[in-house]
């Protein structure tokens, strides 16, 4: 006989809580007692630089710990040297001359996180620009910590769509992802971004802009486009604007990334766009190098890789045991001269789950978005792309890359085979279906629609020119004529012979009573 006693489980969750609590109300205890003790201690400034201060005096200081100079100015402890503190400024130095007062705050660098952000643009540390009121009483918390531990994490499995063809279609995203958008300066990085957030409107991801080093002007027109389309209830933007130090810019992604942490440790799907990680570098670099760190290769230190891979890596899906949520990253960077084998451009292509690369070329021959497809790569969300996607696009992606090589070589050619020729006119046929105006974003039954026809030859009868108009007749009817199959196609079914069926019949109808109008 048995005489262990069975173990009372509600009695062991209730001691596991009183635990919980217990530690952090120590943890409580330990802060406010290390700020105390910070807040009486202080040093003196032995020699300043363009965003960057030498201080003298501060024997205990903390790593990134915030600290605080005459005149109200804040900096955070970067270089703890053995007598001397590297400290970068966030706010400017002007005033800030040898022998200035500096004291420690027993903070670590923060930012405030909450509900009250949203529709709200402020800088990393909460201020408002936006003119609005200030934000007080809100929970704060560091803006660099360790990312969810692999354990914590589950596979990305829900697609996040973005409203446009070319990329929900051929190089798709999914929630969690890290999809790097590169290319020249003035090709559309920023656009796609942006139209992605607008087409979160009715998703229920919240989306989180982070500006860095970018222009005042480019990031007011961003700010207007996502208020005319009434996007700002669902975004946050953080601004690390380029007349600001460099010190708020290096800064802004990791106070924003924590931002968007508080919704994704709430179950909550979130989007979170960098723009742009090229300028992140060189403020890194910039501060770097005023506080005599060894430089590398073209100038950058050499833990570049980590400051960047440290950020990226907070980027995930939560498993449902953690409350399921996602974060979903888009770094933008900027290549010089279409070279994406530069030090920085190398590096977050190996951080991150693909890349889609924006072409100079494509985009001053009006191919909007100007995505290139054969140097772009998804290399996780095909998983999570809807199946209905898959019967209508699924050898669409081969086939354009083969088509864009094959005009190449018929440009230095004047008689070509039949073959070549239906090859030519296929492929200009699918360049103009994922043509997609700025800010026109299209469902996913639309989007579907659109390839249907494409695939089933039904663009064949018609004029390159004439494509564009019949696009807009079948996403007119499409929901009024099949209801069913839109249905199922947006809740992820598999699309069988009969849907395929109803469907190339109505966009063959749909395409020749368009000619017939013509």
């Amino acid at each position: 006989m048995n005489d262990t006693a069975p173990i009372d489980t509600a009695a062991t969750a209730g001691f596991r809580d009183l635990v919980r609590q217990a530690s952090t109300l120590f943890r409580q205890v330990v802060t406010e007692q290390r700020a105390n003790v910070g807040a009486r201690e202080s040093g003196t400034v032995v020699e300043v630089s363009r965003g960057i201060v030498t201080v003298v005096g501060l024997p205990n200081v903390q790593s990134d710990e915030l600290l605080r100079f005459a005149g109200d100015r804040y900096g955070f402890a970067f270089n703890l040297d053995r007598h001397r503190v590297g400290c970068v400024l966030l706010d400017e130095g002007e005033s800030l001359q040898s022998g200035t007062t500096v004291q420690r705050t027993g903070r670590v660098l923060d930012t405030p996180v909450g509900e009250a952000l949203l529709g709200r643009v402020i800088d990393p540390l909460g201020r408002p620009l936006d003119g609005g009121r200030r934000l007080s009483g809100l929970e704060r918390q560091p803006c660099e910590h360790a990312a969810p531990e692999i354990m914590r994490r589950a596979a990305v499995s829900v697609p996040l769509q973005t409203g446009m063809k070319v990329i929900d279609g051929l190089i798709p995203i999914g929630r969690g992802q890290r999809q790097l958008v590169l290319g020249d300066r003035q090709t559309g990085k920023t656009s796609i971004a942006v139209d992605t957030i607008i087409n979160q409107r009715d998703s229920g991801v919240i989306c989180v802009y982070c500006s860095i080093g970018q222009r005042s002007t480019n990031v007011a027109r961003v700010i207007a486009s996502l208020r005319a389309h009434d996007a700002m209830d669902h975004a946050i933007v953080v601004i690390g604007a380029d007349d600001a130090p460099p010190g708020v810019q290096f800064i802004a992604p990791y106070a924003a990334t924590t931002i968007a942490e508080y919704f994704m440790q709430r179950g909550q799907d979130v989007l979170i766009v960098y723009d742009d990680l090229t300028s992140h570098a060189r403020a890194y670099r910039h501060v770097s190098l005023l506080l005599r760190r060894p430089p590398g290769r073209e100038a950058f230190p050499g833990d570049i890789f980590f400051v960047h891979s440290r950020l990226l890596e907070r980027s995930t899906h939560l498993r449902d045991k953690d409350g399921g949520g996602s974060l979903t990253a888009l770094p933008i960077i900027e290549t010089e001269a279409q070279n994406v084998s530069g030090y920085i451009p190398t590096n977050l292509i190996s951080i991150t789950d693909g890349q889609i690369y924006l072409s100079p070329k494509l985009f001053h021959l009006g191919v909007l978005p100007a995505v290139d497809v054969g140097r772009s790569v998804s290399r996780v969300g095909g998983k999570t792309q809807l199946p209905a996607y898959r019967r209508v696009a699924g050898d669409l992606r081969l086939a354009y890359s083969q088509f864009e090589e094959l005009e190449k070589f018929a440009r230095f050619s004047s008689q070509l085979d039949d073959d070549t020729r239906r090859a030519l006119d296929r492929g200009l046929r699918v360049r103009e279906v994922l043509k997609q105006p700025r800010h026109e974003l299209l469902s996913v039954p639309e989007q579907i629609g659109s390839m249907a026809a494409l695939t089933s030859g039904a663009f064949d009868s018609i004029s390159v020119e004439q494509i564009r108009a019949a696009e807009q007749m079948i996403h007119g009817g499409l929901r009024e004529a099949l209801p069913e199959v839109c249905d199922r196609i947006v809740a992820g079914e598999k699309m069988d012979d009969r849907d395929f069926k109803q469907l190339e019949s109505f966009v063959r109808q749909t395409v020749s009573a368009d000619v017939q109008v013509e």
